[in-house]
Order: structure tokens, then C-alpha cells, then sequence
């Protein structure tokens, strides 16, 4: 490998790179980290240093960034969902594109039921409340128990599954829709989306964002949920259309929602449904752990490595590339 192969770092969740500089100096590679992670700039940045390679954590990487150096040879995603990469423009010039499908189900699953636990037994509004000098069980609406009670899960892929299983064993009764043909976990049972909504106590979310998905929680299927239901959204903001959960909440068609991610990011938290004493809103953190982080650099890194120096990196999701 050449002294000036170069890999554009578009933004990070972390506060260096040097894990990632010291992988790609296995293969004599450097890495940049663009100051600002819009086109134009990444674009300018890419043509400046030829680089041969693109890491991507929440950046749009469209297509003039990709076609800038004229040199790159992989977009590697530094996460799950590809929505921020022009894959079809990738696949197009026969660039293959990567990701990490599988390295935070474990945070993933633990956060969606953490939010869960926190909506059901009004942890976050208690803590609220006393914060604010309020010791009162009475302010708060009914407490019920969570053991018997029904999780809807959009999506059943392995987070899905996986929350599947986790979910069972605490008691609750778990029901699924999925697009894809599959057979669900033991104790399963699948339905259609309006069914889900109609029947189930809680919702998770847990499918990628794309055209059949963007705003797949909208107006008529917030209408659909029991009054006394939550919405739990661990996998992307476009999936849900926020005004009509905050005019749903407004009216009173479901109880509440825990959102961890939102579009844009971050939001106007100074408005509905953010600043809903009902919504419990995180900071986009539930892959997050010191682990998962690790393990997401070092193979969103180790694909780059390999494809440079001439192997076939892990999670090809456009793999048609690699026949030509």
C-alpha cells in the first residue's frame, strides 16, 4: 500500500480516532476527519486527498462525495442502517458498501426495555416529580403490572428477536409484523401491523428506514393504538412522523412514547412531542456502550483494511460488486 492512501473519517460519536488510525496503519493507510460533515465539504476534502476510502458514522454520503476522489474503493458505515449512504450510487460504480449489522443487539435491546420499564412503572415522571420537590405516589396515573401485559414488535429481525426472547422470559406475551416471510421466535405470534397496534400494550420499533418505512407511524396508525399504549422508537426518527404523535398525544390516543431517535437530530426539544411530560427522549444512545463502540470501530475499520488490501470485507450489502 502507498504512503498516501488516505481514508475520509466523515464524522464520529467518539472523541478521537486514533483506534481507527491505528488499524489502517496495518496497511500503511492514513485517516482524515472532516471538521464539517456536510457534501460540499466532504466532497472538497475527498478530491484534496484522493483517499481511497470512506468511513461514515451519521453523515450523508451522497453521490458526489463518493465520486469526488475518483478513487474510492469502499463506504464502510460505522453502524447498522445505511439510509445516510447513496448505496444504489455505490453500487452503480461497483464500490462495494459495509456495515456493522450486529454489533450493539445486546445495547439495543437492553435500552428498548429499559424505556419500556421506564414508561410502565412512571420512572421518568416520578423522578421528575420529585426532583421538583414533589413526593406524592398519587400524582401520577395508575401503575400496572408489566407480567402479562402485550409487546407489539415492528421488525423481526435479529434485534427484534432478540428482544423477542428477553421479553418472554420477563413475563410479557409478545406479538410481531414483519414484511419479511419468517419464522418467528418460539412463542411468537405474528400479525399484521394493524393488528400489532389495535392488540398490543407496547410497541417497539426495530425496522431500518427506507421508502416503504419512512413515516410508517403516522396519523391513521397512532389512531389504532389503545389509549393506555406506549411507542418505543430505537431505530430511526423517520419511522415515526412526529406531528401526528404529538397531535395523537395531544388527544389522547395512546399514553405515551419513549423516542431515542428523531429527525431531525437532535430536535427542537422545546416542542411536541419532545417536551411532553408523557415522551421520554434520549440522545440517540442506545447502541452505546463501551464495548459495542469498540467492537463497531474496530470492524467498520477492518473492512476498509480488507478491501484494500485486496480481500473481501465482512457485511457486503451490495455484494453484486464483488462478481464483476
Amino acid at each position: 500500500m502507498n504512503d498516501d492512501t488516505t481514508v475520509l473519517i466523515t464524522d464520529i460519536a467518539w472523541s478521537d480516532i486514533e483506534l481507527e488510525r491505528e488499524i489502517l496503519s496495518e496497511i500503511g493507510a492514513k485517516p482524515i476527519l472532516a471538521e464539517n460533515a456536510d457534501a460540499d465539504s466532504l466532497s472538497q476534502l475527498a478530491a484534496e486527498h484522493r483517499v481511497r476510502a470512506i468511513l461514515t458514522c451519521w453523515a450523508n454520503v451522497p453521490g458526489p462525495v463518493i465520486d469526488a476522489s475518483g478513487k474510492v474503493r469502499i463506504v464502510s458505515r460505522l453502524g447498522i442502517g445505511l439510509d445516510n449512504i447513496d448505496v444504489a450510487h455505490c453500487t452503480r460504480r461497483g464500490i462495494p458498501v459495509t456495515n456493522v449489522p450486529d454489533y450493539c443487539l445486546t445495547e439495543v435491546v437492553e435500552h428498548a426495555l429499559a424505556l419500556l420499564f421506564a414508561l410502565g412503572r412512571k420512572v421518568a415522571f416520578y423522578h421528575q416529580q420529585t426532583k421538583q420537590g414533589r413526593y406524592d405516589l398519587q400524582a401520577g396515573p395508575a401503575l400496572h403490572r408489566l407480567t402479562g401485559q402485550t409487546l407489539g414488535i415492528v421488525g423481526l429481525g435479529a434485534i427484534g428477536r432478540k428482544l423477542a426472547a428477553q421479553a418472554q422470559s420477563l413475563g410479557l406475551r409478545v406479538i410481531a409484523a414483519t414484511r419479511r416471510a419468517s419464522d418467528p421466535p418460539p412463542g411468537v405470534v405474528l400479525c399484521s401491523l394493524d393488528a400489532l397496534l389495535t392488540e398490543s400494550d407496547y410497541v417497539s420499533l426495530h425496522v431500518p428506514l427506507n421508502e416503504s418505512t419512512q413515516g410508517l407511524i403516522g396519523r391513521e396508525q397512532l389512531a389504532r393504538m389503545k389509549p393506555t399504549a406506549y411507542l418505543i422508537n430505537t431505530a430511526r426518527g423517520g419511522i415515526v412522523d412526529s406531528a401526528a404523535l404529538a397531535a395523537a398525544l395531544q388527544a389522547g390516543q395512546l399514553a405515551g412514547a419513549a423516542l431515542d431517535v428523531q429527525q431531525p437530530e437532535p430536535p427542537d426539544l422545546s416542542r411536541p412531542p419532545y417536551n411532553d411530560p408523557r415522551v421520554i427522549v434520549t440522545p440517540h444512545c442506545a447502541f452505546a456502550s463501551v464495548e459495542s463502540v469498540e467492537e463497531l470501530r474496530r470492524r467498520a475499520a477492518g473492512q476498509v483494511v480488507a478491501r484494500l488490501s485486496g480481500g473481501i470485507p465482512e457485511n457486503v450489502v451490495n455484494p453484486s460488486v464483488l462478481e464483476n
